[in-house]
């Protein structure tokens, strides 16, 4: 159960949050809304079904992580799971995965689901994305799908944790909210076509209580500063991949919708890669 109890609605706001402000925010937001989140989303997502972001694309599909041919035996550590999703059907590949998240509630949902696995077993981990609980080089590859990156205030000391504990050679796929989508209302019909704000501002958006209190936290980063972010990591930037919206998807989820799918990318989803040794 969350740590804070809201008698009101959070108020909205823009204004600076720590690592650990934010940190404190999202555990206990994921905790609270965990339940309603895997409601309103899980049919879209599977049960074991690894899709990128809103728009749809799988990796079944897609093969950011490489050809699923090639993914038995392979060590991946996926960030930010929720529930897992993305990690059962890495299982069902033969690969192994690890699936790491803050929330208690987002992992007891994992649990939950683990009955309905067909593939091997998948570890869990209560952790944070800025300190990660594994040795050097023990992972072969890893992933994140809208998991952790958009809500830190220090996605660098993230981006490092996760080249740490790549082998040489391995590759780190992440998708986030495309950037751009920071200057248009968070709204998924026509009133999300017109530029409300500054792309520029990195001002974070925070939803806190009547005390002032941070209850939900996301960072803007520009493309710009997502890509210098993954240099400054070590990384080196293999693909950017803007997904188009797909005819078939026709639902809308929060301020992703087909009308401004078609019109504006929502999703930017990043490929990178270590250094051999």
């Amino acid at each position: 159960m969350s740590q804070y109890v809201m008698d009101s609605e959070p108020e909205a706001t823009r204004r600076d949050a720590s690592d650990a402000e934010s940190s404190r925010a999202s555990r206990g937001w994921w905790d609270s809304n965990a339940d309603d989140y895997q409601r309103e989303h899980g049919a879209f997502l599977g049960d074991d079904r690894f899709v990128w972001g809103p728009e749809g694309l799988d990796e079944a599909e897609a093969a950011l992580l490489g050809p699923a041919a090639e993914l038995r035996g392979r060590r991946v550590l996926e960030i930010g799971a929720g529930a897992a999703q993305c990690s059962r059907w890495l299982a069902a590949q033969g690969a192994l995965p690890v699936a790491l998240d803050l929330s208690h509630r987002q992992l007891q949902h994992a649990l939950r689901l683990a009955g309905t696995d067909t593939g091997g077993p998948v570890g869990l981990v209560e952790a944070d994305a800025g300190a990660l609980p594994f040795r050097d080089g023990c992972f072969d590859l890893a992933c994140s799908a809208y998991g952790a990156l958009p809500f830190v205030a220090d996605p660098v000391r993230v981006l490092r944790e996760v080249r740490r504990v790549l082998r040489p050679g391995g590759r780190f796929v992440f998708s986030v909210t495309h950037p751009i989508r920071w200057a248009f209302p968070d709204e998924p019909g026509p009133a999300g076509l017109s530029v409300a704000a500054s792309y520029f501002d990195r001002t974070p958006y925070v939803e806190q209580d009547e005390a002032g209190r941070a209850v939900y936290v996301e960072h803007h980063r520009t493309l710009g500063d997502r890509v210098r972010d993954v240099v400054a990591a070590g990384f080196r930037l293999v693909d950017l991949v803007e997904p188009e919206w797909p005819e078939w998807n026709t639902q809308e989820w929060g301020g992703w919708s087909p009308l401004r799918g078609h019109l504006i990318p929502g999703t930017a989803i990043f490929v990178c890669e270590t250094d051999r040794a």
